[in-house]
């Protein structure tokens, strides 16, 4: 056998299942981390945008009967800032490698993107920010799902 061909040795104290797991994990596990860094930051552009619609109305281009779901702005902004906080949350647990964390940023990304799209004649480039760090982060946590996954 030729030392090409040889498995590596493992370092002392640790187990082959170590370094098999690290030759095999891809780049994508990147996305993982980049994914919860936007999911945190995305989080608090919706809480954000939840504080500014509850305490000051007038900021918005269009009154509140101006847009696709005509509510008040204070129930928009108790909406935004709900998912803002979950989403810092989901964020923090993606980060620290909770399953459940990657399910549940998919999920309020999902629904993030959806409630700005109702509140885009407000404030067109915060809310289009918004969807697209949604778009990035649905990507990143649903392209290579297995390869994460291993």
């Amino acid at each position: 056998m030729s030392t090409s061909e040889m498995p590596p040795a493992s370092a002392p104290g640790r187990s082959t299942d170590t370094a098999t797991h690290r030759r095999t994990s891809s780049a994508w596990v990147g996305w993982v981390v980049f994914a919860a860094v936007i999911a945190i930051t995305m989080g608090a552009f919706e809480a954000i945008e939840g504080l500014v619609a509850i305490f000051k109305d007038q900021y918005y281009l269009v009154p509140s009967t101006g847009l696709v779901v005509s509510v008040d702005y204070t129930v928009w902004g108790w909406v935004h800032l709900i998912i803002g906080v979950v989403s810092i949350l989901a964020g923090i647990a993606l980060l620290q490698g909770r399953s459940w964390g990657r399910i549940v940023v998919i999920v309020l990304a999902g629904l993030s993107a959806l409630v700005n799209l109702g509140f885009l004649s407000a404030y067109p480039v915060w809310a289009t920010l918004v969807i697209a760090f949604d778009i990035i982060v649905i990507y990143a946590l649903t392209v290579h799902w297995k390869d994460v996954s291993a």
